[in-house]
């Protein structure tokens, strides 16, 4: 072999010996040290089955399970394993429509790409779940998976337990991706304040696929699974009987009703009317149901316990003799000259119920009969007091009071989005009177009304005060979470702090306080909450209220208010009512606080609270103008969907109840399409309007 021969054989074989260590060293990472390949593998032969956690159980005060936990299944895809299905066959399967289903398939894809599990369908009914499972097999990348759904063995305290829903993009962002896809997130009330507790913690079960994409046993026998964990659950103050029997009072009507344990702050009852039954926002219904909820003008998913803002009218006036007495204004002696209207600001306001007959003598009696002159003149002592140097200074430590009181401030009660309510400072006088203003101004703040307003829950926090003589524990709902760790002192320290804003009021003016309250029920205006057995302190309340109606300020019925606790001398419970545009204060408050109090403490009703019972809760008080605002509401909603779709079926119904109403004369637009326009144009006008200037408390 020549020499030139002998060189191109060593080069040759030196190509094919690197060629092979490559080979051999690409083998070696593919294989051992890159997973990527591996992991495409287990992907193809192995499904992770996500394990929910059953969430944590809710009690009442009894032990009784409120909040539970049923088994539902959802139904998951992965888009990306869907390969030659009979998406007809699948359809008829799932009583879908082929357009839903490549719908669904898209929005999958786009929430969380197409080779992640997500909910396809979600909570199916046992029928569509059973059929499914027989024709599994025929439909890769469907899979089923167990969850544990919310129940509500009640069928009452909506508004306290909140509810969950899947988590959204913005849940997941928020969470720092702790959240995935599928996961559940409790939104409103106990589920959301409570959700790290209750949430537990998910599983994961390994399982081997076949070739046609069935699950035919666990990989490696389970020994990389991990179990699911449930959450803990919380033991709370409401009373289920209670909480009933107060709900059912509150059918049919607008308003909140709160009832508290002043020794603990621990809330017994809470009530927001109108109300919705919790299990309809569960099952396959549930999602149809929150649609329609939300569409109600009504609202009956705000929760108006703490949401809803009241003037609190004459139930204030019992904080406001106590400043006058705490400030050394007044006496429990002092007496007003009251002939019928207070003269004090010279225009005769406000007027009162009573006049003469000594009902103004004395602070007990001036509470018993509710006289307005004398609380109006109370006021005015307080923001003109010499000793602060000015009736702004004066107004100040006037509103320094309400704050202590509970007014104008959040409580911090355990439920997400708490409404405030309004105490003005001077600022807001200020820039709506340009500075020039004194008490005569806003006079009837003396009587709770002007600019001040207050919730349910921050007016029976009020008469817990009263009731402790000075000190409170903020309004809370559990008392104690299962297996309590040191973690979860972030939640409940601060329900167990005793606040004593108020203490320091001499107990010679809480007692005259208290009997003139007790008079109130004796002899006073709300006499209808007599309870034989039991002295139950209490105060009525009347608040006129206005609302923008089609351009017009139109005068609503007043708001029926009541605020009360008993018994006297032990105070074990104390109630706020508000009942939206139904009449006096004891006409409907009186009566519903008389039936809560006496199921509390007797455990048992009179046969006179029976049959209230049965009235009460079949009055229909909801305000008469929410059926023209509904109207609105839906009729601008179908005009939107016709200016996106040109679709004009939503809007027919609308256009023949507005031929039915006379109208002013209007322009004759030359077309049809443009009569249309026209007259919702006009609609949409009057419906932004209404909706900007009501406020549905």
């Amino acid at each position: 072999m020549s020499v030139f021969n002998q060189s191109r054989s060593r080069i040759i074989r030196l190509i094919f010996g690197v060629t092979f260590l490559v080979i051999i060293g690409q083998l070696f990472y593919l294989q051992v040290m890159s997973g990527k390949f591996r992991q495409l593998a287990m992907d193809n032969a192995v499904y992770p089955k996500i394990i929910y956690p059953e969430r944590g159980i809710i009690y009442d005060r009894e032990g009784k399970a409120i909040l539970n936990n049923t088994i539902s299944y959802d139904l998951m895809v992965t888009p990306a394993e869907i390969k030659g299905i009979d998406v007809q066959e699948f359809c008829r399967l799932m009583n879908l429509d082929t357009a839903e289903f490549n719908k669904r398939i898209l929005e999958a894809k786009i929430k969380n790409t197409s080779v992640r599990p997500s909910i396809f369908d979600d909570q199916l009914t046992p029928d569509i779940q059973a059929r499914f499972e027989e024709n599994s097999w025929k439909f890769p990348g469907f899979t089923l998976v167990e969850r544990p759904v919310r129940t509500y063995p009640f069928n009452a305290a909506a508004h306290i337990l909140g509810y969950v829903r899947e988590a959204d993009p913005k849940d997941i962002e928020k969470s720092g991706n702790f959240y995935r896809q599928g996961d559940y997130i409790g939104k409103t009330g106990l589920e959301a304040y409570y959700e790290k507790v209750l949430m537990g913690q998910r599983g994961v079960e390994y399982w081997i696929k076949d070739n046609k994409n069935r699950l035919v046993g666990h990989y490696e026998k389970g020994s990389f699974d991990t179990a699911a964990v449930a959450g803990r659950g919380l033991r709370t103050y409401l009373d289920a009987d209670l909480q009933q029997l107060a709900e059912k009072l509150m059918t049919n009507k607008v308003g909140g009703l709160v009832a508290i344990d002043p020794k603990t702050g621990g809330i017994l009852a809470m009530v927001s009317g109108p109300n919705y039954n919790p299990n309809d926002l569960t099952g396959p219904e549930g999602s149809k149901n929150f649609g329609r909820l939300q569409l109600d003008v009504a609202g009956p998913m705000l929760n108006r316990a703490i949401n809803g803002l009241y003037e609190p009218g004459s139930t204030f006036k019992p904080l406001g003799a106590l400043v006058a007495l705490d400030e050394g204004l007044i006496t429990p002696a002092y007496g007003y000259p009251c002939g019928g209207r207070y003269m004090g600001c010279g225009s005769g306001k406000p007027a009162c119920t009573h006049s003469g007959g000594g009902h103004s003598a004395n602070l007990r009696n001036a509470i018993a009969y509710s006289c307005n002159s004398y609380f109006t003149h109370l006021y005015r002592m307080a923001a003109d007091n010499p000793q602060y140097g000015g009736v702004k200074k004066g107004y100040m430590k006037w509103r320094e009071y309400m704050n202590l009181f509970g007014l104008g401030v959040r409580l911090g009660v355990d439920l997400p989005s708490e409404n405030k309510g309004n105490i003005p400072d001077t600022a807001s006088y200020n820039k709506q009177y340009r500075g020039s203003w004194n008490s005569c101004t806003n006079l009837t703040l003396g009587i709770g009304q002007d600019q001040m307003q207050a919730t349910p829950l921050q007016l029976a926090n009020a008469m817990c005060i009263i009731a402790n003589k000075g000190y409170y524990y903020t309004p809370h709902f559990v008392q104690k979470i299962d297996d309590e760790t040191d973690d979860d002192t972030v939640y409940m320290n601060k329900f167990r702090v005793k606040h004593e804003v108020l203490t320091h009021i001499p107990d010679t003016a809480y007692r005259a306080v208290i009997e003139g309250m007790n008079d109130v029920v004796k002899f006073g205006t709300a006499r209808i909450a007599q309870i034989p057995g039991i002295e139950v302190c209490a105060k009525t309340g009347t608040a006129e209220n206005y609302t923008i109606l089609d351009g017009r300020r139109i005068k609503l019925p007043n708001n029926s208010m009541f605020v009360c606790f008993a018994p006297k001398d032990n105070p074990k419970i104390a109630i706020a009512v508000c009942v939206q545009n139904a009449g006096y204060g004891a006409t409907w408050g009186g009566p519903i606080s008389r039936i809560l109090i006496e199921k509390y403490l007797n455990d048992t009703i009179q046969k006179k609270s029976e049959a209230d019972v049965d009235r009460i809760s079949k009055a229909n008080l909801i305000p008469a103008h929410y059926k023209r605002l509904q109207y609105k509401a839906d009729s601008s909603r179908a005009w939107e969907w016709f200016k996106m779709t040109k679709d004009s079926s939503y809007i027919k119904k609308f256009r023949r109840a507005q031929a039915d109403t006379p109208k002013p004369p209007a322009p004759k637009p030359a077309d049809k399409q443009k009569t249309i326009t026209y007259i919702w144009m006009q609609e949409e006008k009057k419906v932004a309007s209404a909706l900007k200037s009501r406020v549905l408390s």
